[in-house]
């Protein structure tokens, strides 16, 4: 059994602190679960986020970053360290908090941290990021979304026919 929430959100009516995100959207019976505690006829129940353009963009937008948290339920995506190839001594660690389930400019909350390190690794220096790359992954997350929502509403349309 697959099903997801798909309903737009209003953010003023959800605390901004992760944990208190996590508990409002359990009591009201969304998130992500694998198995409920109540299983009947030894059922499962699969609740996914499929439904929600922003949170799909945003993990398509960063696959190549690997990832150390993701909760849909509290809103949030934390990728680990992650640095290219070629430079090995510098990397960055991607944050996202979802404010709403709208598609719009101010629903996503994103932090970019650097890390630059000496040549042994150890003495690093970890800044945070407010410029172009903040930016610029909002604005793909958000074109992306746009996509999948345009997307949504086609299927839903041929389905109609």
């Amino acid at each position: 059994w697959l099903s997801s929430c798909g309903k737009g959100v209003d953010a003023r009516k959800y605390p901004p602190q992760p944990e208190l995100r996590v508990k409002k959207n359990i009591e009201e019976g969304r998130g992500f679960r694998l198995m409920d505690s109540v299983q009947k006829q030894g059922s499962t129940n699969f609740e996914f986020a499929s439904s929600n353009e922003l949170w799909r963009a945003s993990l398509d937008v960063i696959d190549f970053i690997p990832l150390s948290s993701v909760n849909y339920s509290g809103g949030v995506i934390i990728s680990d360290w992650y640095s290219s190839k070629k430079n090995s001594k510098e990397s960055i660690k991607v944050s996202i908090r979802f404010l709403t389930n709208e598609i719009r400019s101010d629903a996503l909350d994103i932090k970019v941290f650097n890390r630059k390190c000496d040549v042994s690794l150890i003495d690093c220096n970890i800044t945070e990021d407010n410029g172009i790359l903040v930016s610029e992954l909002k604005k793909e997350i958000l074109k992306k979304a746009k996509l999948y929502e345009i997307e949504n509403k086609n299927k839903k349309k041929n389905k109609k026919k």
